[in-house]
């Protein structure tokens, strides 16, 4: 008799861990298929459109009891002429923001991302959005010890940059590298942006960064000790990004940036926030 019992409680153990190896099996299959990126179609027919932006004092920020920010109000503009539910996602690191897009967790990057063809290889541009360019945060010889900023991309050599990890300029370092022949020490920083680098520059805790020309003009009002006037590229287009298999919201996203620009709703919005013009 006790044998009996015991081999039924092992035949009932054996069962229990095959059921278990199944259904771990079946979790494991589930979580390897791929999930379906989102274009247009799949977007109207959910209602929402999920766009991922940065938070900063020029994007996307709270002030007071409310939220304002370039990219934040671009984003509600396309919300009422699209008849969409918009829903912003937060990401300070734009790499990872590429990495969200391609996991299809958001369906565009609300960002002023250069339009480089490093970039176009792998995702699709709206429209520029802005004209800007990156320049050097540096501190102000007042707020450096009387050490006069650098004005001479010459003078980059064996210097430190701190840049956010696969920034866009990271690639414009690197030809300047070559431009001058010499070495720039080029610092790749995962868990700051660009604007956080900034603000560390004008403390004191680093030297210099690299932060895109709008952006610096916004910090430069709160931090008066940064030097934004050494350019490190020419002027370039910027943009929104979607992914290559999103082609149809592209397109959509462009007829609806033509219409905001048509009505003059973009360019209200744009001196708001770059031209000085915030309440």
């Amino acid at each position: 008799m006790k044998s009996r019992k015991l081999l039924s409680v092992y035949l009932f153990l054996l069962f229990l861990a095959v059921a278990a190896m199944y259904s771990l099996r079946q979790i494991n299959q589930k979580q390897k298929h791929p999930v379906t990126p989102r274009d247009y179609n799949e977007i109207r027919a959910g209602g929402i459109l999920r766009i991922m932006t940065e938070y900063s004092s020029s994007d996307y920020y709270i002030s007071g009891d409310t939220i304002e920010g370039f990219q934040y109000e671009l984003s509600r503009a396309i919300a009422q002429i699209a008849g969409l539910e918009i829903q912003i996602l937060l990401e300070m690191s734009l790499s990872e923001s590429f990495k969200a897009l391609d996991e299809n967790k958001c369906d565009a990057i609300a960002r002023n991302i250069p339009v480089t063809s490093e970039i176009k290889e792998k995702y699709l541009f709206t429209h520029p959005i802005v004209m800007n360019k990156q320049v050097l945060i540096q501190r102000t010889s007042e707020a450096n010890n009387g050490i006069d900023p650098l004005r001479n991309q010459l003078d980059l050599a064996k210097k430190t940059i701190h840049i956010p990890h696969n920034s866009p300029a990271l690639l414009r370092l690197q030809h300047l590298e070559h431009e001058i022949g010499d070495t720039i020490y080029i610092a790749e920083e995962p868990a700051y942006s660009s604007e956080q680098l900034a603000i560390m520059v004008a403390k004191g805790d680093i030297d210099f960064a690299v932060c895109d020309l709008q952006a610096a003009r916004t910090l430069k009002k709160d931090f008066p000790q940064i030097d934004i006037d050494t350019d490190i590229s020419f002027t370039q287009l910027q943009a929104w990004a979607v992914r290559k298999s999103s082609p149809a919201l592209a397109d959509s996203l462009n007829s609806w940036f033509g219409k905001i620009r048509k009505e003059g709703i973009y360019n209200k919005i744009y001196k708001r926030y770059y031209n000085g013009q915030r309440k």
